[in-house]
């Protein structure tokens, strides 16, 4: 790996969610685990801005499941989406305000040998970390490393890499968001990259019958 393996300090979270998100592009986050390392340069985001955002799982309040998001930025908020795979987001801006950045896609930077044993279905590199799911589960992250502080030189780590140029970042709606959240262009990723998500727009629930 190329990029500078310098950490991220706790300054750089501690900022306007759409900020941060924009900024990330580029970032490397390196997970070490029993294994062996694996370290991924981000090509996509979303920004979640808290209870001020129908998006947000945070937007109803603090729960126990959101409660890492109401704390220092820096951590990682983990959870379990639709019962099938883990998502990982980097908490941002000041304590109380539960913003978080969801990490959608990335480029295997290191340990690609050890990331396909655990993705084996991936047909090429570039989809070992092509959606937040398969990202985590290249890394290795799961609800074990839920408010881990990325910040500390622990296990999970997030690093100065190469940050991607303003020319060279696209903003579109976020994946999977319905309702009133669903317009906000707070998607980000690095325009052109093969590692990038395929784009699905939420389909609405339809209500249940009585």
């Amino acid at each position: 790996m190329d990029a500078p393996l310098t950490p991220l300090p706790r300054g750089f979270f501690a900022r306007d969610v759409l900020e941060v998100a924009r900024d990330l592009l580029g970032r490397v986050v390196r997970h070490r685990t029993a294994e062996g390392v694996v370290a991924v340069r981000l090509t996509e985001v979303e920004a979640y801005a808290g209870e001020a955002d129908p998006g947000s799982h945070a937007f109803r309040g603090r729960t126990p499941r959101t409660e890492v998001m109401f704390g220092p930025p820096g951590h990682a908020y983990v959870y379990f989406s639709y019962g099938v795979h883990w998502c990982v987001n980097l908490v941002t801006g000041a304590e109380g305000t539960a913003s978080a950045v969801l990490l959608r896609a990335g480029e295997v930077v290191e340990g690609a040998e050890l990331a396909r044993s655990r993705r084996p279905a991936a047909r090429r590199d570039a989809d070992l970390a092509r959606g937040p799911a398969r990202l985590t589960q290249s890394l290795a992250i799961t609800g074990e490393q839920g408010g881990a502080d990325v910040c500390s030189g622990g296990s999970l780590e997030v690093l100065e890499g190469s940050p991607v140029p303003d020319a060279a970042v696209s903003w579109g709606p976020r994946v999977g968001v319905a309702g009133p959240g669903a317009p906000t262009p707070w998607r980000a990723w690095a325009t052109g990259e093969p590692t990038v998500s395929t784009y699905r727009a939420a389909v609405p629930r339809r209500p249940r019958r009585p």
